[in-house]
């Protein structure tokens, strides 16, 4: 499937352990008088004496301390007030993020084990990408970070990170997901049906244990209905995912956007076929554990028919504007606006705004990104320039990566060839398997890690 290239800007706390004593108390407020000795009222106060930092959990032969968390905390924090997220209460907040933060240094200690590494070579280009992707040098982009309060070296380590624990999923998950051929051809069959569904969903994992007991499935069953509960109660989805879930998008409400019908698990689709818009499914019990989803859209989507032996084609080019730490919806959204009224006005050309302006590698192309094949690209992309006459430009369409400019060239009628077709059920297939597997694999790694918690309701902040 083509997408459109994108670099996403993690901005996560540096993993280090020696840390300045004066520093972290200031951060932590973890100050305490000395035990005052007796001496004369004219004598001066005793100094005051500062608590180094301390190990809140130990991931198998690696700690992560307090003032690790601490950090994380109020990077996450910033990020979901900025996205409307509701904050959960502080110790589960706590509690979540030190979750994540234990599958992460789980996941880190298993690439170094593999050998995989990234080298300062590679890693200097990565983060030069995302500098040109942002239209920056990287001398703007660096002091940009700084301004942001985040220092670069710290960035280019959480750069170093992603890109091993990618690694690692692609080659623990990714490369190992089978596909055979009855299942492309039970694929292609379907679509012969009427369908083509798309679905807007939020979702919420109480994940049980790998070889879980059944005492250890009747608690996490008892958790998952209690949040049913108080979702039917009219409890807020996105802080109750924030709160309890245990999926990776949980910080992010359990937001999931929108889904294909035919790359959604089975269990999903047949569990919010019969809802209405803003209503939540019963519990889906799964291989992973008891999962929630409330449906926020519903939409009919184009789909390329086993039985279709032609399809339109079109030619087009974009302009695109990433959302990221530095630039918000709201900037990329007015920059494309007046890029807008520069072409509206004849005042400039598509292809050299693009070059300018745009965070696409089809930047250097003018925008252009060829001919598209109908599911190609993101729905909201395709809708967008579905619409569009020829020599149209589109107002500024948001989609999963930012906000684009789009302008249709030409279209033509294709005929789809049948290795195309096996191609895109694969394509399908792989998805509709692949969130499922990534987190079956997350729960494994996790069970298999040793975790000691060194603080008892300690609240980290």
């Amino acid at each position: 499937m083509k997408t459109f290239p994108i670099m996403r800007i993690a901005i996560s706390p540096a993993r280090s352990i020696a840390l300045v004593a004066a520093v972290l108390c200031a951060g932590l407020g973890l100050q305490h008088d000395a035990v005052a000795q007796a001496k004369p009222a004219t004598t001066q106060a005793a100094p005051r004496v500062y608590l180094a930092d301390s190990i809140i959990a130990v991931v198998n032969n690696e700690v992560i301390t307090r003032q690790e968390l601490v950090e994380r905390l109020r990077l996450v924090e910033r990020r979901m007030k900025n996205q409307g997220v509701a904050l959960p209460p502080p110790a589960e907040f706590q509690r979540q993020l030190l979750e994540r933060m234990i599958l992460d240094r789980a996941q880190l200690q298993l690439a170094k084990e593999y050998g995989i590494r990234v080298d300062d070579v590679m890693l200097d280009r990565a983060v030069a990408r995302i500098a040109e992707q942002n239209r920056m040098s990287l001398q703007d982009f660096r002091a940009t970070l700084e301004r942001e309060g985040t220092p670069f070296a710290r960035f280019r380590e959480e750069i170093r990170e992603e890109i091993m624990m990618q690694r690692l999923r692609e080659r623990e998950v990714d490369n190992k997901i089978q596909i055979t051929e009855s299942e492309v051809d039970n694929y292609l069959a379907e679509q012969g049906a009427p369908q083509g569904q798309e679905f807007q969903l939020a979702h919420i994992l109480i994940r049980t244990p790998e070889n879980a007991s059944p005492e250890q499935i009747a608690e996490r069953r008892k958790r998952a209905e209690d949040v049913l509960q108080q979702l039917r109660a009219g409890g807020d989805f996105a802080k109750l995912a924030a709160t309890y879930s245990d999926a990776q998008d949980a910080l992010n409400g359990g937001d999931l956007g929108w889904r294909n019908q035919d790359r959604l698990p089975q269990l999903f689709v047949n569990s919010i076929s019969e809802l209405k818009q803003g209503e939540v499914s019963p519990l889906i019990k799964s291989a992973n554990g008891f999962h929630i989803l409330k449906l926020n859209g519903k939409r009919s989507a184009s789909v390329v028919k086993a039985t279709g032996t032609s399809v339109q084609q079109t030619h087009v080019r974009h302009i695109l504007i990433k959302v990221n730490q530095i630039v918000t919806p709201a900037d990329a959204k007015r920059k494309l606006t007046e890029l807008k009224q520069r072409l509206d006005n004849n005042a400039a050309k598509f292809e050299d705004l693009a070059k300018l302006f745009s965070n696409d590698l089809s930047a250097s192309r003018g925008g252009d990104l060829g001919w598209i094949y109908p599911g190609d690209t993101v729905p909201e992309f395709e809708r967008a320039m579905d619409a569009l006459k020829p020599g149209e430009v589109s107002e500024p369409i948001e989609s999963p990566f930012g906000y684009h400019l789009i302008q249709v060239m030409e279209r033509k009628k294709d005929d789809v060839s049948q290795e195309r077709q096996r191609l895109i059920a694969r394509q399908a297939i792989r998805e509709r398997k692949l969130d499922e597997a990534t987190q079956d694999w997350l729960r494994q790694l996790r069970d298999r890690a040793y975790v000691e918690y060194r603080f008892e309701n300690a609240d980290a902040r």
